[in-house]
């Protein structure tokens, strides 16, 4: 009889701690995936040398950058040429759009606006953006700052 008794014991709290691992693993995930934020193009509004700017792919890369500071085409040779990517510069030069790049302008809020959205402490720096729902864009890797 007291064996039967510790036996039961163990299953209680390793059943317990079986519980307490899957929580931990939950909540793990949920403050991962907080990590990311979102950009919602409805809202963010970008434009292009002559137009409002209007996501037609699924996946971007967004650069923002200083063109005060570095050259474009370096950093643009940096860059995974996987999907097109959105320009950002911080002073607001014109630039002509090329193949895959697409260069936006945007009013200093806004622009202050995805700096502290996107918590960005360096630039000049680009991330991964994917299509979550028809104008809101998930931000989907990390911030990788281009040396």
């Amino acid at each position: 009889m007291l064996y039967r008794g510790k036996s039961s014991l163990f299953y209680i709290f390793s059943s317990f701690i079986g519980a307490l691992l899957v929580a931990g693993f939950f909540a793990y995930d949920n403050y991962r995936f907080s990590k990311f934020k979102f950009i919602n193009f409805s809202q963010t509004i970008l434009y292009t040398k002559n137009d409002i700017f209007t996501p037609k792919q699924n996946n971007y890369y967004m650069l923002v950058f200083s063109s005060k500071m570095s050259n474009i085409n370096t950093l643009i040779s940096k860059i995974p040429k996987n999907y097109p990517i959105i320009a950002v510069d911080i002073y607001q030069l014109v630039y002509n759009n090329k193949k895959n790049i697409i260069f936006v302008r945007a009013g200093t809020n806004t622009i202050i606006s995805i700096i502290r959205k996107f918590n960005i402490k360096k630039v000049p720096v680009y991330f991964e953006i994917k299509r979550y729902n028809k104008n809101l864009f998930k931000q989907n890797s990390i911030l990788k700052v281009i040396q």
